[in-house]
Formats: C-alpha cells, sequence, structure tokens
C-alpha cells in the first residue's frame, strides 16, 4: 500500500445511506452567496448523510492562505465542515488550481484530512483513483509550467511570506490573466490528455476514476473496465444553475445528483 493509499472502508453504512459523495469546483466566494447557501444545504442534508466525503479541488474561487481564516465567510464555510466531522463523517480534501495552499492551519479548523494526489482508496470493492485534474491537462503548455512553478515549495514559501493584503491583490491579477487566456484557448487544449489519463489509470491500477477541473461533466468510457467521471462546476447565481455530486452506495453503483436536489430544500 503507498503513501497516499488507505485500508478498505466498510462496505455497509447499514441504513442506505450513501458511503461516500465525491463534489469539485464550487468555487466558493462571498460575491456568490446563492452558490455558497446552497453548498451548505448539500452538507447539511447530504453530505452529513453519507459515510466519508471528498473535496476535490477548487471549493474556493481561491485561497490565499491559512492565515485568512477569520473572514466571516470563511468561518462559516469551515464551520459546517467541522460540523460534518463531529458528527462521525469522514472528510477528505484534494487541493485544486484555486486552492492548492490551503494547508494544515485549515484542516485542523475544519476537521478535515488532506491527501496527497493521485489519491488512490478502495471503497465498496472498487478501486478509486480520486484527483482534481489539472494535472493531466498537459496539452495547455503554458499552464502546466505555471503549474509547476507554483507547486514548487520554494515559491510557496516566498508568496505566503508576503502580507496576506498583496498576496490578494497578486491572485487577483493572476485571476484576471487567467480569463484573458483561456478566451484564446480551445476546449480540447483546456481539457484532460487521453495519455496522461491512461498514466493514471495504468500508474494505480484503479479501475474507476473521478475527477473535477474541466466543468465538463461527463461519464467517459476507457475500456477494459475502466470508467472516468468528471463531476460539474457550481453556479447557483445565474438563472441557469449548475452543479451536483456523485454518491457511492454501500453495494458499489454511482449516482449522479443536480444542484436542483439542494435548491429546493
Amino acid at each position: 500500500m503507498t503513501s497516499n493509499e488507505r485500508a478498505p472502508a466498510p462496505t455497509t453504512t447499514g441504513d442506505g445511506a450513501p458511503l461516500a459523495v465525491f463534489v469539485s469546483d464550487v468555487h466558493l466566494q462571498e460575491s456568490m452567496p446563492r452558490t455558497a447557501g446552497a453548498f451548505l444545504s448539500f452538507l447539511r442534508h447530504h453530505a452529513a448523510r453519507a459515510r466519508q466525503v471528498y473535496l476535490l479541488g477548487d471549493l474556493f474561487e481561491y485561497w490565499a492562505g491559512d492565515d485568512d481564516l477569520d473572514t466571516p465567510f470563511h468561518r462559516s464555510i469551515i464551520a459546517a465542515l467541522r460540523a460534518l466531522a463531529d458528527d462521525g463523517v469522514a472528510v477528505y480534501w484534494v487541493g485544486g488550481n484555486r486552492d492548492f495552499l490551503v494547508g494544515q492551519g485549515f484542516a485542523q479548523a475544519a476537521g478535515l484530512s488532506l491527501l496527497e494526489e493521485p489519491h488512490v482508496t478502495t471503497l465498496a470493492d472498487r478501486r478509486i483513483v480520486l484527483l482534481h485534474g489539472d494535472a493531466q491537462c498537459t496539452d495547455d503548455g503554458a499552464y502546466m509550467a505555471f503549474r509547476a512553478q507554483v507547486r514548487q515549495p520554494a515559491w510557496q514559501q516566498q508568496f505566503l511570506s508576503m502580507p496576506l493584503e498583496k498576496r490578494k491583490a497578486i491572485i487577483a491579477e493572476l485571476r484576471s490573466g487567467s480569463r484573458e487566456a483561456q478566451r484564446g484557448k480551445s476546449y480540447e487544449i483546456m481539457d484532460v490528455n487521453p495519455e496522461a489519463i491512461g498514466k493514471v489509470f495504468a500508474d494505480t491500477g484503479a479501475q474507476l476514476m473521478i475527477h473535477g477541473h474541466t466543468h465538463r461533466p461527463a461519464v467517459h468510457d476507457h475500456g477494459d473496465g475502466r470508467i472516468r467521471m468528471v463531476l460539474p462546476d457550481w453556479d447557483a447565481d445565474t438563472d441557469d444553475a449548475r452543479g451536483g455530486w456523485i454518491a457511492l452506495a454501500a453495494d458499489g453503483s454511482l449516482t449522479r445528483h443536480g444542484i436542483a436536489d439542494v435548491l429546493a430544500g
């Protein structure tokens, strides 16, 4: 068993509740209050019924560092995650391209466990690999170069040593530049690369992959029993609301749930 694997979890919840739920790309931010409200409703009414909850990156639109825990907005999210943990739900975190700077300070406050990616686990007799998905977008050379830079410990140490407000200003500039750059890129370039996905399957021996990042929810059959499920992004602040999660039952079956399930509640 490698360092990012965990022992198989029990394959029954005993009450028909989901064994695990998976969600990503909520992009929480104060300027999108309905999206935040929908996510908090998801935690209270759906995630709370599961044995395990996996947050697979970009929960926040951005994260400037764990010294930014005390804003009322961040506190409300942390408190909701902590309530899950205090009720016995195991909460796991994989950092995304927007919130990879989440560290142990946030994890301790929220009562969750940080996972390295790709993370391999066995649930309901399924060998599953979990990741955010941006590392497999290898056709986007400019992004991959940027990703390699900001994931270096030395870069992160230097960045986190700056005053919080300066970090937020830099992030705002980077987000603006990213939006501008994306206008000139095709969906194919910003999607995952098939060879990169195949390598993850081969390296991990998993038969099921779940990831986010691309905002292109789908189920892909990679042959030989290998299935890849892509999570949606969330936005309840527009007329065309979108979002959702994937639930894994004790019998190994997987179901998709849309944001309408929380907006109606």
